[in-house]
């Protein structure tokens, strides 16, 4: 009798709570993850579990000490492995997950294959926790269903990576896509929205070089003193801004010494990107008298991209697009699912 192989899925394990055990300090991450696993599949139902390899990473992190630098260390190391599995999952820390997964779905543009990346809020060394679940599930996903994306998986929900946020600090539900439907639901079955997930690809896969000064976050709010931001803006090491504004894309015209600080940015050769600041939110320029001097200054409405999306393509662009003209047009456009 024939018999079918099972399919080979790689978890790379670059830090977070998922593999941290105490210390003095508190939680920190810590070499050996691969034989934790081990001991807390030991008694479970291999059968129904592809079979696996773990590489840990040198330098584990803790993901709020996340740098863009990491980014090309986990796409590199995708890339490198990629004609030898069947699936990946990628097991990082919660605090900057969505960043992570927004920006491996711009460096592996093309995919065919399942990349998942997980975690967990309580570390799998407690004996309550939901680490072996989400890791568990992460497998099978990334081994057995035809999910060709960069996703998270946490908590049953399977969400495209570039449309994920962090919603819950504590909460086992940390994450959703508050702009984007769950490509699937895992309860007693795995339900996943087939006509949601992308169609595989034509690997495109670049790791990037990225430069970490390129591109800053500017949150609006009342009262901005307008001396500290144009000093940002005139940063030559400042290449993109994104502004995070209110609602469908409203900033403060009233302040004329802001809007022309923009627009100098935007004459410079500066590329600035307008998204909501709500969770859940489109950008309309023009809706209201307060965003219809934007388009004449030059800034791009994002859509409905989240900021940790926004914040990675635009990196990921001016690291691989020397026209700036270029970078504008394609940060409207919709390269691997994270707007509309």
């Amino acid at each position: 009798m024939q018999t079918t192989s099972k399919p080979r899925v790689l978890i790379l394990y670059t830090g977070g709570t998922i593999g941290m055990r105490p210390s003095p300090e508190g939680y920190i991450p810590v070499a050996g993850f691969e034989s934790l696993l081990r001991q807390k599949l030991e008694n479970s139902a291999h059968d129904a579990l592809p079979e696996f390899e773990l590489i840990e990473f040198d330098r584990l992190i803790d993901s709020s000490n996340l740098m863009l630098s990491d980014w090309s260390a986990i796409a590199e190391s995708l890339i490198q492995h990629y004609d030898q599995y069947d699936g990946f999952v990628v097991l990082h820390g919660t605090d900057t997950m969505a960043y992570s997964a927004s920006a491996l779905s711009f460096q592996l543009q093309g995919l065919n294959k399942p990349v998942i990346v997980t975690g967990s809020q309580i570390p799998l060394v407690e004996l309550r926790n939901d680490a072996l679940d989400n890791l568990i599930t992460s497998m099978i996903i990334a081994g057995f269903h035809p999910v060709p994306e960069v996703c998270i998986y946490f908590n049953g929900r399977l969400l495209r990576g570039n449309r994920s946020r962090k919603v819950k600090a504590t909460g086992l539900d940390a994450f959703n896509s508050p702009n984007f439907p769950w490509l699937g639901q895992v309860g007693i079955h795995f339900e996943l929205h087939k006509s949601l997930i992308r169609n595989a690809g034509n690997p495109e896969f670049q790791a990037i070089n990225y430069r970490d000064e390129a591109v800053v976050m500017l949150p609006i709010y009342p009262g901005m003193p307008t001396t500290l931001v144009d000093q940002m803006l005139r940063a030559e090491q400042t290449a993109g801004v994104i502004v995070q504004s209110y609602g469908v894309g409203n900033l403060p015209d009233s302040n004329r010494a802001l809007m022309k600080s923009f627009a100098r940015a935007t004459e410079a050769g500066k590329v600035l990107i307008n998204i909501s600041s709500c969770l859940q939110g489109d950008v309309l320029q023009g809706t209201y008298a307060t965003s219809s001097a934007l388009d004449e200054i030059g800034m791009i409405s994002g859509g409905n991209m989240t900021p940790e999306a926004a914040f990675s393509k635009l990196h990921s662009l001016l690291a691989t697009v020397s026209d700036r003209t270029q970078v504008r047009l394609r940060m409207q456009q919709n390269l691997c699912g994270e707007m509309d």
